[in-house]
């Protein structure tokens, strides 16, 4: 199996810290000022949005690995990355034209990009497994996803739980359940809501949604790859055994 170079191995050892920080005092704020802009909305609007988090996730998880191209199978790391970053710029566009579009149109449009988003979000994961060489119709594999899309939208308090699986996941793998309705949905949707609300809110006010919906989107998108290439150079490295970045590294 193909060695990290050490530009990505130097990545991966700085996310692992960030992923094991504690949770800072800004943060905290950061919660609390986020559970007010809620308290704002009415709640048959955060009951749509949960809804719409958890019926496409669920569909465009479950439902959609036949449009999923092939696991890569011959290439060197190296190009494997190359080709993730191709795609993540790909994704990261269309996202924010996605947001620029659904931003412009005002209240019930920007609603709307709440589901588009989080379509694009999970197709990307899909295509960056593949490429990483691992198959999708393997259900652990579509698991892994889900704890992927954690680690990058959840709090530090989650991120630091959901970061001890990812990097134990072959053990962790056979602890799954095996229905998907035991996944803890509950946890997963309120995470991604609190976190993407400061940001993805203020796309639903008028004159500013159009701009605010293309940069959240950008960077939401420039997040999740980041966070997608370091669990999997993670994997990369327990199965080549050059390393064992299971063992926590001190958060700083």
């Amino acid at each position: 199996m193909a060695a990290l170079e050490e530009p990505a191995l130097t990545e991966l050892r700085a996310w692992q810290r960030r992923m094991q920080q504690k949770p800072t005092l800004l943060g905290r704020l950061t919660r609390r000022a986020q559970a007010r802009l809620n308290a704002l909305l009415p709640e048959k609007v955060h009951a749509a949005i949960t809804a719409a988090i958890k019926q496409t996730v669920r569909g465009v998880l479950f439902g959609s690995t036949h449009t999923t191209r092939r696991p890569e199978a011959t290439a060197t790391m190296a190009e494997r990355e190359a080709a993730v970053r191709s795609t993540l710029r790909y994704y990261r566009n269309t996202a924010a034209a996605e947001g620029a579009v659904t931003g412009a149109g005002g209240f019930l449009l920007g609603l709307a990009d709440f589901p588009l988003l989080l379509g694009l979000k999970l197709k990307f994961l899909f295509d960056v497994a593949a490429l990483y060489g691992y198959d999708v119709r393997d259900y652990t594999e579509r698991l892994f996803l889900l704890h992927i899309f954690q680690l990058a939208f959840s709090s530090q308090h989650t991120r630091n739980d959901v970061y001890q699986r990812v990097a134990n996941w072959d053990a962790y793998r056979h602890t799954l359940p095996t229905d998907v309705h035991e996944f803890d949905w509950r946890t997963f949707q309120q995470e991604y809501r609190d976190y993407i609300d400061l940001a993805k809110m203020a796309q639903l006010v008028p004159v500013i949604g159009a701009a605010v919906g293309a940069v959240a989107n950008y960077r939401l998108l420039e997040q999740l790859g980041d966070t997608a290439m370091n669990c999997y150079r993670l994997r990369w490295l327990h199965a080549a055994n050059e390393a064992t970045p299971a063992t926590p590294i001190p958060a700083t």
